[in-house]
């Protein structure tokens, strides 16, 4: 008879090991500001629920429930959040993904995930398990520079430079031929300044002999 009850009480142990929910997440995560993040939870477990409690909790020992969702296989999944956290489940039989919208940089912190079985009985919870931490970031000037779409801003600017270039182009090729055709006129005008009048040479005069005129009213008498 002690044998017997012996047995019983060593049975009942690893009954207790075998029922437990193993939770299994990323042990880091990194995002950027105003981005999502998504958490797995892979869980372990021989039966199939028909009701169970799955939530994520922020801080040192899961403080701060921020996301969860209860199922019972009849209704709809109810997800609440808090007024911190937007929110989306999705899971199945060995997972349960929380995602996570519009990260902010003070939401920086270590993450739990709680599984609850309700039904059938007994009710079952995980074990608390190092949990995943979330780093998120600001987003680098570099990175925003760098990316293959530019800003709004920047085909206006690249039309209004080229508009610019272009008039200015005319600009300068009628302001160089203005330039051009007043220094041409002004060295036609020199050198019609500097030009002497050239005056005729002596010429030889010619001269007739004399010849004395004859008076023929002389003759006549």
């Amino acid at each position: 008879m002690i044998l017997r009850m012996l047995l019983v009480l060593s049975f009942f142990p690893a009954v207790q090991v075998t029922d437990k929910i193993l939770v299994k997440q990323p042990h880091l995560l990194v995002t950027y500001n105003h981005e999502l993040v998504n958490v797995s939870c892979d869980y372990i477990y021989d039966k199939t629920p028909t009701e169970f409690r799955a939530s994520l909790q922020k801080g040192k020992n899961g403080a701060h429930e921020v996301c969860s969702v209860y199922v019972n296989g009849t209704h709809k999944p109810l997800i609440t959040t808090t007024e911190d956290f937007r929110c989306h489940v999705n899971f199945d039989n060995k997972t349960v993904m929380f995602c996570l919208l519009n990260m902010s940089i003070f939401q920086t912190d270590i993450y739990f995930c709680k599984i609850e079985f309700m039904y059938p009985p007994p009710y079952f919870s995980s074990e608390v398990n190092n949990g995943t931490f979330i780093y998120v970031k600001e987003k680098d000037v570099c990175t925003t520079l760098g990316s293959s779409e530019p800003p709004k801003p920047f085909w206006p600017v690249v039309a209004a430079l080229c508009v610019f270039a272009f008039y200015s182009m005319l600009i300068t090729v009628a302001f160089c031929n203005c330039w051009l055709k007043s220094k041409k006129n002004r060295i036609l005008h020199s050198d019609y300044m500097n030009m002497t009048p050239q005056r005729p040479g002596p010429t030889k005069k010619h001269y007739q002999p004399y010849a004395p005129s004859r008076d023929y009213a002389a003759y006549r008498s």
